[in-house]
């Protein structure tokens, strides 16, 4: 198998990630407003925005958003969709983790990070964005909740039959593979100066067609189609296939979680 790059991984899923990511609760982005006053006037960080998933929400609420991320195709993504929502208030910035320490980020209110932050190195960030961070504010983790929080649908067990079938067993990352960290973040929180931890959840049901499951498969780095390859039109053929014989009307549900992990200064 051809070993590709997590920013090639990235930048083939960004198409797939931006239309096919059911996004966060809403209720996410109420709390957020309520608990730390947002009127228009904040600034907020959105390390590792992928397609702007936490930053366009977020920019109804706040002055101004810095969204960053070291794949321009996602950035290209997030720049689409902001300007077809009329959305001005978000700078795109390409860097990452390790470069934060020298953009001139400025004093920000909240810095947010989505799945990104499993890829970090999250201690050492959350030391970065000591510096960042006004006084009173805080780092948001928000997330679908840790593996084997929430039953998995059993259609999910179908998507990884014909995934292990293609790339194997392991989830691939890059020329490796991905093993999720096995320390919880609420763990690597408590010992960072962010270690006043508060988490909240919110479940809602949702239902796809076998178009948006076979969108949200491709948006994932470990099965996207930079892994594939050749593969991927062979790949798509069965997976419709199996899925359709799983559920011949094309109904595919499943409850899924948004987590929200607040750190605060104590």
């Amino acid at each position: 198998m051809t070993a590709h790059t997590p920013a090639e991984l990235f930048a083939s899923t960004a198409p797939y990630y931006a239309k096919h990511r059911p996004g966060y609760d809403p209720d996410l982005y109420t709390l957020l407003a309520d608990r730390f006053r947002l009127d228009g006037t904040q600034r907020v960080l959105d390390l590792g925005t992928g397609t702007g998933v936490l930053a366009l929400p977020l920019a109804a609420l706040v002055g101004h958003v810095i969204a960053v991320d070291p794949e321009p195709g996602m950035l290209e993504e997030g720049r689409k969709l902001a300007a077809e929502r009329g959305i001005t208030n978000i700078d795109w910035l390409r860097g990452d983790s390790t470069t934060l320490p020298g953009m001139d980020i400025g004093p920000v209110l909240l810095t947010v990070m989505g799945a990104a932050y499993h890829w970090m190195d999250r201690d050492q960030v959350l030391c970065d964005l000591d510096r960042i961070v006004q006084p009173g504010g805080a780092v948001v983790l928000a997330s679908g909740g840790a593996p084997g929080d929430l039953e998995p649908a059993p259609w999910l067990d179908v998507i990884t039959e014909i995934r292990t079938r293609y790339l194997g067993p392991e989830r691939r990352a890059g020329s490796g593979t991905y093993t999720h960290p096995k320390e919880r973040h609420q763990q690597v929180l408590e010992r960072s100066p962010f270690s006043h931890v508060e988490t909240a959840r919110w479940d809602r049901p949702l239902t796809r067609t076998v178009d948006d499951v076979i969108g949200y498969v491709f948006s994932l780095s470990y099965s996207s189609p930079a892994q594939l390859g050749d593969k991927k039109d062979a790949f798509e053929r069965d997976l419709r296939e199996v899925l359709l014989a799983f559920s011949p009307e094309g109904r595919f549900d499943e409850i899924i979680r948004t987590e929200a992990i607040i750190a605060t200064r104590p």
